[in-house]
């Protein structure tokens, strides 16, 4: 397994220190694999493309899209590479706002000691980054890349595990050990005089008067994701992902305008309400696609979990990585190089159950004051009796429409829901900023200046959904099965349309995606349409209650985690009672959370 990406040092003492790092930075370079170095610096370019040019070095990896016509023919004559360094010589820093699609980059200009390393703006190729104590630049596409490259391995964040539980995942900037960074989506390190910061270079700029009339802008959003399937639908070993929803579906339908008879492939279970081979059925014979399709089975969980949670750098906990995973398998094993997702979707046009479920609540903080504190609260919470059912229903939703976003978002979080203190241990708790997650979050949904409370979420989850847990399970599976990915929906130009279309027209009176369903209804399938989101979740919880193999998997991890001193003892038994006897997809979602933690741990040689 390669992970694409950029792996390098810049600073003389750095080089200095990992002249000896053969294994890292230096032996016989990979076929796909280019490299360039001075003094000082050393870049590694996995699948792409370096070049030095006097005293400037660069190296860039990803699917570039330019977005200046003279930089996108510069890459079509001369290659990736002289574009980067083109833009550099003409913008400096700011050639951040001419290229476009997924990438990793870095340019150092050595006699003026400037230079820029980023991501895309979804994070698509992330970039981890450290500076060692003289405050040269560590840089790779991996937490593991930069922890071989450091004089001494970083110790475990109490902080990072504290975020993985509360998330399921490490959130960026920082990650499951001290010292070691991760760049947000659509952020940049910039060095003026040698002196490295973290900038963002880009961010939405949220409209709600830009909407043109509807079947203008339906055609507009279908030219732009056609578009981007035909750019990236370029042979015929290019297939799709199709779990049955929407995205999915327009993505392999579109690729079918572009390829005769495409191969989509799709994960099924047998388990009810978990299963929607069905639909993704439905959608390979409307589009005549070669429908190819794989049940997972609780054995396959015994058989493939410890590699799959040991191919992730950090803990990750999303239990759909594994269906992903075997997805991407089964289209490697047909010979297939790229597969094309669906991903984003929701995140851009507002198909999200929560959006809605958040503007309900939102109504309440419309009333006046005088009728939410001086009648309905003292009415409900000390006039009426309270074993009333509909008086606790009114109760739960005044209590919950009183948190103001995004910490509402969070209600059903399980440290929020079961407590943190109930949860983790005095020990981490006591080492840790317990408010850091809500602050967090707080810093995203804030920062779009003038933008709807429906657009600050998209944009919440444009980063915790997207770049931080979607398109990070779904990278890391495809490169573990050994293929590429890419993801149409997260074209620039089609994510800049989304942020012309007002928020009354992505959600009106609440109804989720209507915009994008009115815009596909002549393309899908009337009951792909209609059907409620699903994707392919892993019944991990159902199937646990019943399958041996796996009640044995859990308790054994779970034994680990009790030696730990992250969880309580007494929070590991309660989980498991509610499992067994309350609700088990609920409660075993978090069984899996603290089952993917301890396999990582064991992975990295952490022992309890």
């Amino acid at each position: 397994m390669i992970i694409p990406g950029l792996t390098g040092f810049i600073g003389p003492k750095a080089a200095a220190r990992l002249a000896n790092q053969i294994g890292v930075l230096g032996g016989q370079p990979a076929a796909d694999e280019q490299r360039v170095e001075g003094p000082g610096i050393r870049l590694i370019s996995s699948r792409g493309w370096a070049l030095r040019q006097g005293e400037i070095h660069c190296a860039i990896v990803g699917n570039i899209d330019w977005l200046d016509k003279e930089l996108a023919n510069t890459q079509t004559k001369r290659g990736p590479a002289h574009a980067l360094l083109s833009s550099y010589e003409a913008h400096g820093p700011d050639l951040l706002r001419v290229i476009g699609g997924r990438f990793s980059i870095c340019v150092w200009d050595e006699t003026n000691r400037t230079g820029v390393v980023a991501c895309d703006r979804f994070g698509i190729l992330p970039v981890f980054w450290a500076q060692t104590p003289d405050g040269d630049l560590l840089i790779g596409p991996t937490a593991t890349v930069i922890n071989q490259m450091m004089a001494e391995a970083p110790r475990l964040s109490d902080q990072g595990i504290f975020n993985y539980l509360h998330y399921h995942m490490v959130p960026a900037p920082d990650t499951v050990f001290h010292g070691v960074h991760k760049l947000m989506a659509a952020h940049a390190l910039v060095a003026e005089g040698g002196k490295w910061r973290v900038t963002r270079y880009w961010e939405p700029d949220f409209r709600e008067t830009a909407d043109d009339s509807l079947s203008n802008a339906s055609e507009e959003m279908l030219g732009l994701l056609s578009s981007s399937v035909a750019r990236l639908a370029d042979s015929t070993d290019t297939g799709a992902f199709l779990s049955g929803g929407l995205d999915s579906s327009t993505v392999a339908g579109l690729l079918a305008r572009h390829l005769p008879h495409p191969t989509t492939y799709s994960i099924g279970f047998n388990a009810d309400g978990y299963d929607e081979i069905a639909y993704a059925r439905m959608a390979s014979e409307h589009f005549q696609t070669d429908f190819r399709t794989y049940y997972v089975t609780p054995e396959d969980v015994l058989a493939e979990l410890p590699r799959i949670a040991a191919a992730y750098d950090e803990p990750f906990g999303n239990s759909s990585a594994l269906p992903a995973y075997f997805c991407a398998r089964f289209a490697a094993e047909d010979g297939l190089k790229r597969l094309l997702a669906g991903d984003g979707g929701d995140e851009l046009f507002a198909g999200n159950e929560r959006y809605a479920r958040q503007m309900v609540f939102e109504r309440y903080g419309m009333l006046p004051d005088w009728v939410r504190t001086g009648l309905l609260e003292p009415l409900l919470f000390r006039a009426l009796p309270e074993n009333a059912r509909l008086v606790g229903k009114a109760r739960s939703y005044i209590e919950q429409a009183n948190v103001t976003l995004p910490d509402r978002l969070q209600t059903y979080n399980f440290m929020n829901r079961l407590g943190s203190r109930q949860i983790v241990t005095p020990e981490l708790l006591d080492g840790v900023d317990a408010g850091l997650p809500s602050r967090l979050d707080g810093e995203l949904y804030h920062h779009p200046r003038n933008a709807s409370r429906l657009n600050r979420m998209l944009y919440l989850d444009w980063h915790h959904t997207l770049a931080d847990n979607d398109l990070r399970k779904v990278n890391r599976m495809c490169d573990l099965a050994g293929i590429e990915v890419e993801y149409p929906m997260l074209d620039d130009r089609l994510v800049e349309f989304s942020t012309r279309v007002s928020s009354t027209r992505k959600m009106p009176h609440n109804r989720l995606r209507d915009f994008y369903k009115r815009a596909v209804a002549d393309f899908l399938p009337r009951q792909i349409i209609d059907k409620q989101k699903h994707g392919f979740g892993l019944p991990f919880g159902v199937w646990m209650a019943e399958h041996p193999g796996l009640q044995e998997l859990a308790q054994d991890n779970l034994s680990r985690m009790r030696r730990r001193r992250y969880v309580r003892a007494e929070f590991i038994d309660e989980i498991i009672r509610r499992h067994r006897k309350q609700h088990a997809g609920y409660y075993g979602e978090f069984i899996w959370v603290l089952m993917m933690l301890e396999l990582w741990l064991t992975a990295q040689g952490y022992e309890p």
